[in-house]
């Protein structure tokens, strides 16, 4: 599985200890960035990550700032992307199982390393369950539509 990870300025030092983690669990993440801690807008690094995963779905992201929320409205605005704020074991089994989410979104003020260790192995082991309606939901958030409110 193709795993890319990026982190804003305030993510980086988390990120730092998840790469050595995801190396030492076999995994082979690309690290898309930030790479020096210095101030720097989440928006790109989920830009960056969304667009990776675009390219091959069957890819996760895993991005990392100081809420997590910014990058999971940055991510979720490209169409095949589902960018999931997951701070705990069992939202991340649920965003997977459910949602068939590809971008794990964390917390670096929330969520502290060891958390952060075993959302990430819930997330990347966990398999999407295709049961009809959650296909048939999974398959509605990329419609489009204006709505006139």
């Amino acid at each position: 599985m193709e795993l890319l990870i990026a982190a804003d300025y305030r993510g980086f030092e988390l990120k730092k200890k998840i790469l050595v983690f995801l190396k030492k669990e076999g995994y082979e993440p690309t690290d898309l960035g930030c790479y020096d801690g210095k101030e720097n807008d989440y928006n790109d690094s989920a830009v960056i990550v969304a667009r990776a995963v675009r390219r091959n779905l069957e890819a996760r992201g895993i991005l990392i700032c100081d809420s997590a929320h910014g990058m999971s409205i940055q991510a979720n605005r490209f169409k095949g992307i589902r960018a999931c704020n997951c701070d705990s074991v069992e939202s991340a089994k649920m965003a997977r199982e459910h949602d068939n989410a590809n971008i794990l979104c964390l917390s670096a003020h929330f969520v502290d390393e060891e958390k952060a260790k075993k959302i990430i192995t819930t997330f990347l082991t966990t398999k999407f369950e295709p049961l009809e309606r959650r296909l048939r939901r999974v398959n509605r958030l990329d419609e489009r539509e204006d709505y006139d409110l």
